[in-house]
C-alpha cells in the first residue's frame, strides 16, 4: 500500500520552534495534520540547535524530538527524521564549528564527518525502540552545499560524496539497525552537468531512493500549471530514478511535492495535486508521496521567498486549504489498495557518458533534449520509463522491467 504523508512545518516559530519548544503547539498541529487521513510525518531537527559545538549534542533537544515522535504516534501518525539541517525553504543552518574561523568542509574533513556521523548515530539511538520512527534521512538536499549556486560551496568529488553518504547511512544503521536510512538531493543531482552528488548515488545507495518534485525549476515556465510536463514531472523523476536502481524493485518515495505559487496559481493547486499524484503513482514501487508542506509559513517571519509562505495544506491557523482537502482525498481514496500499476513496455534511451559519474546528465533537466523527448510521449499515453544506454541490450534487465519497446531521443524503435 501506498504512504501518504507531510512535511511537518510547525505554526508557531516555523522550525525555530526548537529554541522555545512547546509541546501543545506541536500536539494541536499534528491533530490537524491527523485529521487530513495522512499517516506519516517528516520531521526536521535543526542541526546547530541540536549540535551547537563539535562535542556537544544536547540531551534537552533530543528529548524534545523524542516526545514529538511520541506525540506523533498518538494519533497514528509515523515520522521519518532528516538529520542535518542543513538547507530548509532558502536558509542554511550550519553550525558554528563549521563556518568563518572554523571553516572547514562538511564533506572531506575528517573532524566534521567524526561528529556528523555521532549526531546521525545519536538521533536514530534515542528514536531505535519507538515503533513509530520510519528511519533517518541523511539531511535535506544537503547535496546544495556541495556546488554552486550555492554561494560558499564545499567542494568534494562524486566519490568523495559517495564515501560520505556511506558513512552517513552506516552511522544511522548503528543507531537504529533495520530501521528505512536514506538520503536526500534537490534535483540538481539528475539535472546538472558535473554535480558532485550523482543520479548512482540517489537510485543505489541508502533503503529506497527519494526525488522532490518542484516545477519552479523551469518546468512550469515552459511548459504551464497544466502542462504534461508540469503534472509530471514527479513521474518523471520516478522513472529517471529507475534507470539507475541495481534492481527494478528499489522502492522510490515522492519525499517532497508542493505547489508553488505563482508558478501553480493557487486556485489551481488541488488540481495539480490529484494530476500529479495520479501519475506518480502510474509508476511502479511508489512507497510514499509526502507533500511539502503541512501549514503555511507565519508571514510574521521576514525574508522568506515568497512561494515558500502559501505552500502549506493547511493555513497558519491550522484551517485545511482546498489543495489539504485534495489530498486528504488523494489519501482516503488509496487508503488500503494496493499500488500496481502495469508494467511500462516502452522506454526512452539515455545515454549520459558514464552511468556513475553522469558526466552529460544536463539533456534530463527541463529544456533538455531528453527531457523534451519524454514528455512528448507521455503526452501521446505512451507511459514512458527510461534505461541507460549501456543497458539497452541487456535483454534479462529489459524482461525484468517488463519493457518491450526502445526509443531514442531520434524516434528510433528497437
Amino acid at each position: 500500500m501506498v504512504r501518504f504523508g507531510v512535511n511537518y512545518t510547525p505554526t508557531v516559530g516555523w522550525f525555530h520552534h526548537w529554541l522555545d519548544f512547546d509541546l501543545d503547539e506541536v500536539r494541536a498541529d499534528l491533530d490537524s495534520i491527523a485529521r487530513l487521513d495522512l499517516d506519516h510525518i517528516r520531521v526536521f531537527p535543526v542541526w546547530p540547535v541540536f549540535q551547537p559545538n563539535r562535542t556537544l549534542i544536547r540531551p534537552r533537544a533530543v528529548e524534545q524530538l523524542v516526545r514529538l515522535v511520541d506525540a506523533a504516534a498518538e494519533r497514528g501518525l509515523d515520522v521519518n527524521v532528516d538529520g542535518l539541517q542543513g538547507h530548509l525553504s532558502s536558509f542554511d543552518f550550519v553550525p558554528s564549528w563549521t563556518t568563518t574561523w572554523h571553516r572547514r568542509n562538511l564533506f572531506t574533513d575528517p573532524t566534521v564527518a567524526d561528529a556528523q556521523a555521532e549526531y546521525l548515530r545519536a538521533l536514530a539511538e534515542a528514536l531505535a525502540d519507538r515503533s513509530n520512527f520510519l528511519g533517518m534521512t541523511v539531511g535535506n538536499e544537503i547535496d546544495q552545499f556541495s556546488a554552486a549556486p550555492h554561494p560558499d560551496p564545499d567542494p568534494v568529488t562524486h566519490q568523495q560524496a559517495a564515501h560520505w553518504l556511506r558513512r552517513m547511512l552506516d552511522a544511522c544503521e548503528r543507531g537504529a539497525p533495520g530501521r528505512c536510512h536514506l538520503h536526500a538531493s534537490y534535483d540538481a543531482a539528475w539535472y546538472h552537468d558535473g554535480h558532485p552528488f550523482t543520479p548512482a548515488h540517489s537510485a543505489r545507495l541508502g533503503a529506497m531512493t527519494a526525488v522532490h518534485s518542484w516545477v519552479f525549476n523551469g518546468t512550469a515556465q515552459r511548459h504551464g500549471a497544466s502542462g504534461t510536463a508540469t503534472e509530471q514531472h514527479a513521474a518523471y523523476l520516478i522513472e529517471l530514478s529507475k534507470a539507475w536502481a541495481d534492481r527494478p524493485d528499489r522502492p522510490v518515495w515522492l519525499q517532497e511535492v508542493g505547489a508553488p505559487a505563482p508558478h501553480i496559481p493557487p486556485e489551481c493547486a488541488a488540481t495539480f495535486a490529484e494530476a500529479t499524484v495520479a501519475n506518480a503513482l502510474d509508476c511502479a514501487g511508489v512507497w510514499g508521496v509526502t507533500w511539502w508542506c503541512s501549514h503555511d509559513v507565519d508571514r510574521s517571519l521576514a525574508d522568506f521567498p515568497e512561494l515558500e509562505y502559501g505552500l502549506g495544506l493547511l493555513t497558519n491557523d491550522r484551517e485545511v486549504k482546498p489543495v489539504g482537502q485534495a489530498v486528504a482525498r488523494i489519501a482516503q481514496r488509496w487508503r488500503g489498495r494496493e499500488h500496481r500499476p502495469p508494467p511500462r513496455r516502452t522506454a526512452l534511451v539515455l545515454d549520459v557518458g558514464d552511468a556513475y559519474g553522469a558526466p552529460a546528465r544536463s539533456g534530463c533537466a527541463p529544456g533538455g533534449g531528453f527531457f523534451e523527448a519524454w514528455t512528448r510521449l507521455a503526452a501521446q499515453g505512451l507511459r514512458p520509463a527510461v534505461v541507460l544506454a549501456e543497458r539497452a541490450t541487456d535483454a534479462g534487465y529489459l524482461a525484468s522491467r517488463g519493457i518491450t519497446s526502445l526509443r531514442t531521443i531520434q524516434g528510433a524503435h528497437r
